[in-house]
């Protein structure tokens, strides 16, 4: 089975933390690029966009949990990042990182509400997953459910 037929077979199981888990793979793309072009402004903004900036390099240990297999890390930080394990953890931290990023618009309208409106959405997957009472699925393309457990 190839990579595209997976996500597809995973996209039909409508479980919510799915689509929030790839809709995170989007914010961390867009948190890292819009943190990097937003860097370069002569404002308070520098501030966010080195928010999101780490946001997105700590969404990339969150979502994929291959990465902590691989990447020598601290005990300290693996244990941080296993908290949001939950339907209910992530869909908190994707909407704490959201909101610094609407918080943003205060200082100057940017690209950087994409990443706050793309890391609401993914908030609200995880949440919708968590209150309709959906375990958590991570993505078998994304390292989870056997593809970690097979490095080690």
């Amino acid at each position: 089975m190839g990579i595209m037929e997976s996500i597809g077979s995973e996209f039909k199981t409508r479980n919510f933390s799915i689509y929030g888990q790839w809709t995170g793979i989007l914010a961390i793309i867009l948190c890292v690029a819009l943190g990097i072009a937003n860097i370069f402004s002569f404002s308070l903004l520098i501030i966010f966009s080195i928010i999101c900036l780490v946001c997105g390099l700590l969404l990339v240990f969150i979502e994929i949990p291959l990465l902590l297999r691989i990447c020598p890390t601290s005990k300290v930080f693996d244990d941080f990042v296993r908290k949001f394990h939950s339907n209910y953890g992530r869909a908190g931290i994707y909407l704490a990182m959201a909101a610094v990023q609407w918080i943003s618009i205060a200082v100057k309208a940017s690209s950087l509400i994409a990443a706050a409106f793309i890391l609401t959405l993914a908030g609200s997957f995880y949440g919708l997953a968590g209150l309709k009472g959906q375990e958590f699925m991570g993505s078998k393309t994304l390292g989870g459910a056997g593809v970690a457990q097979m490095i080690v």
